[in-house]
């Protein structure tokens, strides 16, 4: 690894900490000056008002803006991200229950969704017919202008509720644990079917997007054109000189999309009651839980910021050109 790709990793890892810092910074200052208080869902109107101001004082929400935003500080650079007000134990803990799901699911759709995103580039590329070009980017753009939640609802509209062959939520049935190996598995298959499509609607018309983009321009380059002259299979030059060079700006889009996917899918995964880092970000906004939302949106902001880094890291790696581009 050379210097200047290490002054890279170390101007960016120091970049992304700053990042890091101004988001939760401002995630903190939102939810306090909203209107409510999180110790007020835990009370009766019946109850005395020292009663009231024992609990604020316990969430530490009785000192000002200020100072509830200096001890915040103090606590996240001591790795002390607080206790949950509705689970009731440090907030790590929960994230720790909920992230191994995001992960998996993260992964598996992103993988999913790069080989269709590739099989349809490379029917595109092969047929090299423009009526086929242009019926698939009508698709693509048509797919891509659904919202999510919408074709979410769609999905389990017709598939769960009409045709009544797929589960519209959670992540395993109520029998499950009367289930051999084998039929656990397809369970598991049938439950997460529905959210891997509905997560893979916007993908991956964006990756076929910048996917066959790249690819296109390269096609009409000089080199592919004496390749296919001397006769060489369209396969052979696909796969060794054309997508090769195209890696750059595929990778790039893949690093943001991956890192969406992994900081947790809150649409899909709060619709199809999934037990991920959406969900949970989701649930700890409703309930107020000042820590676990600071802490969610955190590790989501991490998550995205590693991935990123990664992914520029292995840009530059294919193509040093980048090195002064990303250095500049």
């Amino acid at each position: 690894m050379n210097s200047k790709l290490l002054r890279i990793m170390a101007l960016r890892i120091l970049s992304s900490i700053f990042v890091l810092f101004l988001v939760i910074s401002l995630v903190f200052v939102i939810i306090h000056l909203a209107p409510g208080n999180p110790s007020q869902k835990y009370l009766s109107p019946n109850l005395s008002q020292k009663l009231y101001e024992e609990v604020s004082e316990s969430y530490n929400l009785n000192s000002s803006l200020f100072n509830q935003y200096l001890a915040f500080v103090k606590n996240v650079i001591n790795g002390d991200l607080g206790i949950s007000y509705n689970y009731r134990q440090p907030v790590i803990s929960v994230i720790k229950s909920y992230l191994s799901f995001t992960i998996i699911f993260g992964f598996i759709s992103f993988f999913l969704q790069m080989i269709v995103a590739f099989i349809l580039v490379y029917l595109t590329f092969i047929f090299k017919s423009e009526k086929f070009e242009k019926y698939l980017v009508n698709i693509n753009l048509t797919i891509y202008s659904i919202p999510i939640f919408i074709s979410s609802i769609l999905l389990i509209y017709i598939f769960s509720f009409k045709l009544n062959i797929l589960p519209s939520s959670g992540l395993k049935s109520f029998d499950f644990y009367n289930l051999n190996s084998f039929q656990k598995v397809a369970d598991y298959t049938q439950h997460l079917i529905l959210p891997f499509i509905a997560s893979s609607f916007a993908a991956i018309p964006i990756y076929y997007k910048y996917f066959y983009g790249s690819i296109k321009n390269i096609v009409n380059a000089n080199f592919v054109k004496n390749l296919e002259m001397i006769g060489l299979n369209k396969n052979k030059i696909l796969f060794s000189n054309i997508i090769p060079n195209s890696l750059n700006t595929l990778i790039a889009v893949a690093g943001v999309e991956l890192g969406l996917l992994l900081g947790g899918s809150v649409l899909v995964e709060t619709i199809f009651g999934l037990p991920g880092m959406g969900r949970l970000t989701m649930m700890a906004v409703v309930s107020r839980d000042y820590p676990l939302i600071i802490a969610t949106v955190l590790f989501a902001s991490l998550i995205v910021l590693v991935i990123n880094l990664v992914s520029d890291i292995i840009r530059t790696i294919i193509d040093k050109r980048l090195l002064k581009s990303l250095l500049s």
